[in-house]
């Protein structure tokens, strides 16, 4: 047994904690969970505890549906909603065969392969996201007009706003588990808002945003509001994106950084841009994979549509921000492109892969785009290089398909389960009368 488990046995002697939640995500990134007592954890960090893999979405199909699920005992967090006497803690876990091997329908585990790929390169990958969100009165129906906790804007000071409590709370609860806050504020719709999580490595950060989520929806429920990370859930007002600061590091020098280079920015910063813009139509169903999500991003409001990069422009897909100049461990790109609700151990894979494979076949960066690409003409567009996002799911998808990148990022399982699961989405999807046809045709036609 090594130190960390024993700290963690010991831990949850001492701080009477009487069950521990096994957490991970199935393919579409919904956390799921098993509760074990404290005289099984020892057995479970030796072995692993069994369960119904085929009853999970995406993991294997009946006739092997033994998996085993180990926890990681670098993310023991104690669940401050549950109490201090006789708590609950929580642990990430990794997902095995029954013969100890990694599972291939384990997110955490393409997330840890993309990593172990960039380590072999001599990189170290980091993440910084910003998460958005909405508030809404509850209980909220879906057959209802959706009402928000208030009226405010972008950085509004609401007095006495439900906001300000809330935002307070979910801070206060993540600090006390160990999760970094670096920034909160009110977003740009009535009822939504962001906080923005420190920086870490991009398997430590996919770990807190599951870990952000459920703090989300407990505040929410303990303050009689309801919380919600649909992409686009008004059709007139933002959508919610978790824009997302990315920089690669060798050991401790930042190496998207160069002093004396436009932007600071180093050739292997620029070719990763390149490898992300490339790809970029190839990862769309991952990093925005609902229906839903191509609202947001053809919805307006600062949701990047087309694929272009920039320094101050924020309709582009990736920014590349310079707000300490001189300081080599804050260059860094953001990828506008991610909405709140993708799975982010997936998402960061391919992100990685993609910017990776800039890196590692020489790409070109194109100029920057400095205009405000949604003015632009078609024509205008065109004559600059500057290609759309993928309109819908189903455009993703079939771009998607056809991607050996995201194939070989995912693995076969993963990526056919995927294709699978998203192409029922959007048949379901397209088979349904619409309040806006009923509204529009029925009258006329």
């Amino acid at each position: 047994m090594d130190r960390q488990q024993e700290f963690v046995l010991r831990a949850v002697e001492e701080r009477d904690i009487r069950f521990i939640r096994l957490w991970f995500t199935d393919v579409l990134g919904v956390l799921k969970s098993v509760a074990v007592a404290p005289a099984e954890l020892e057995s479970a960090f030796a072995e692993g505890i069994g369960f119904d893999g085929s009853a999970i979405e995406g993991l294997t199909r009946v006739y092997e549906a033994d998996m085993i699920a180990r926890p990681d005992p670098t993310t023991f967090q104690v669940l401050p909603w549950r109490g201090e006497r006789h708590g609950t803690a929580s642990m990430f876990c990794d997902l095995l065969n029954p013969d100890g091997e990694p599972s291939s329908a384990d997110s955490r585990q393409v997330l840890k392969r993309a990593l172990a790929k960039a380590s072999d390169a001599g990189f170290t990958f980091y993440t910084h996201p910003e998460v958005e969100f909405y508030l809404f009165e509850a209980p909220a129906d879906p057959s209802r007009p959706l009402v928000p906790v208030d009226q405010g804007g972008y950085f509004d000071h609401v007095p006495r706003g439900t906001a300000h409590d809330f935002r307070r709370a979910v801070i206060t609860m993540l600090e006390s588990m160990g999760i970094s806050v670096e920034f909160s504020h009110h977003e740009a719709g009535p009822g939504q808002n962001e906080i923005d999580l420190r920086y870490a490595d991009a398997l430590s950060t996919a770990d807190n945003i599951m870990t952000f989520r459920t703090v989300v929806k407990e505040i929410a429920l303990e303050q009689g509001v309801f919380a919600s990370f649909m992409p686009k859930p008004l059709a007139d007002q933002p959508g919610s994106g978790m824009h997302t600061h990315l920089s690669l590091f060798e050991g401790d020098r930042n190496a998207f950084h160069e002093p004396g280079n436009e932007l600071e920015l180093s050739k292997t910063g620029r070719a990763f841009i390149a490898g992300i813009l490339r790809h970029a139509a190839e990862i769309a169903a991952v990093t925005n994979q609902f229906t839903n999500s191509y609202k947001r991003l053809w919805g307006g409001s600062e949701a990047p549509s087309y694929v272009c990069w920039g320094h101050n422009n924020r309709s582009a897909l990736v920014r590349v921000p310079l707000y300490k100049p001189g300081k080599g461990n804050s260059s860094r790109i953001e990828y506008r492109g991610l909405d709140s609700a993708t799975n982010p151990y997936l998402a960061f894979a391919v992100l990685l892969a993609a910017g990776l494979k800039g890196v590692e076949e020489g790409y070109a960066l194109p100029d920057g785009a400095e205009d405000d690409v949604w003015e632009l003409t078609d024509a205008e567009r065109r004559a600059m290089g500057i290609e759309p996002l993928p309109s819908s799911l189903e455009a993703s998808l079939g771009v998607m398909e056809r991607s050996e990148l995201v194939a070989e990022t995912l693995g076969e399982h993963v990526f056919d389960y995927f294709l699978r699961n998203k192409r029922q989405e959007w048949k379901e999807y397209s088979a349904q009368v619409t309040p806006y046809e009923l509204q529009r045709f029925l009258p006329r036609l």
